[in-house]
């Protein structure tokens, strides 16, 4: 299937934050990480932590766990490209300020702004951890550990690491769909790198259908994850999970998803006008991202800044 670069790149310019548009040109160009980490300091506290709408639902200022992920998301992109060491470090330090003393991280801080912020992040409970958004942030930051070693030696890694393997080994029963995901991704992160981790991922995997279809119970209407949510390659031990003729359907599906426009459309429900449209340009980027790395665009697309 083709992809029409041009027009995702236009839809980009004319809908997407600035963050995603030079996440955009470094993932199709290699090239503006600096860019890319100075858009990301506009969401940027002084305690070191991360707000201001960096996740498109929880538009607080403050710093929040669920900002801190996406803020390792764009690390892990520049990484290669640029020195993120100070910043991703001084994350760690926030993220070990908020921990709970089991180790976890609240699914969200107190709000000092509740507007256009979904009633998931304005609900959540500070005092208890959450392993959904543990497993994502501590996955993440394992992505951005492997060329950065100060956050690899960070003792807030090693926590949030401990309390994920504790609180997997401990599930009986099948969790939530997102809770799932992110459990798998976090096992996928530290495989080679705690002895426990292969034998939990391959009795998480068994609670995954065949198909790597998972409805989203409490979401909209045919929310569902699919394998790209588990896993994002073959070649990574959750790949193993899925038969590859599952993996190689689900990027079809995804290559389908671009839109007249040019974007991606995102099947979960939003909180604002400008949540929605911003989570189009993530989904924009990551598709994009997805589909280059498994070979679907050989093409370069170059734009002027």
């Amino acid at each position: 299937m083709s992809i029409d670069l041009s027009a995702a790149a236009s839809f980009m310019a004319g809908h997407a934050r600035l963050l995603d548009r030079r996440r955009f040109r470094l993932i199709t160009e290699d090239a503006g990480a600096a860019h890319v980490l100075a858009a990301l300091d506009a969401y940027r506290n002084a305690d070191g932590g991360y707000g201001w709408g960096l996740e498109p639902d929880l538009r607080s200022p403050e710093s929040q766990p669920g900002a801190a992920l996406h803020a390792f998301e764009a690390f892990e992109e520049a990484a290669a490209h640029a020195p993120v060491t100070t910043r991703a470090v001084a994350l760690c330090d926030w993220l070990e300020s908020v921990t709970l003393p089991d180790g976890g991280l609240p699914f969200a801080l107190p709000l000092t702004s509740r507007a256009a912020t979904a009633p998931w992040w304005a609900g959540a409970d500070p005092n208890t951890s959450s392993l959904q958004i543990t497993a994502v942030t501590a996955a993440l930051a394992h992505h951005v550990a492997a060329r950065v070693p100060a956050v690899a030696g960070h003792p807030w890694l090693d926590r949030a690491t401990a309390y994920c393997l504790a609180a997997i080994e401990a599930i009986d029963e099948t969790p939530h769909a997102y809770v799932l995901a992110f459990a798998v991704r976090f096992l996928d992160a530290v495989h080679d790198l705690r002895p426990e981790a292969p034998g939990l991922l391959a009795s998480l995997g068994t609670r995954i259908p065949p198909s790597g279809e998972m409805p989203v119970e409490g979401g909209i209407a045919g929310e569902t994850l699919r394998p790209l949510n588990f896993t994002e390659s073959l070649d990574r031990p959750a790949g193993a999970l899925f038969r590859p003729e599952v993996i190689e359907a689900d990027l079809d599906r995804l290559a389908g998803l671009q839109q007249e426009d040019g974007g991606w459309i995102v099947d979960h429900a939003s909180s604002s006008p400008a949540g929605a449209l911003e989570w189009r340009g993530h989904a924009t980027v990551r598709a994009i991202g997805l589909l280059r790395r498994h070979g679907r665009l050989r093409k370069r697309f170059s734009f002027p800044l």
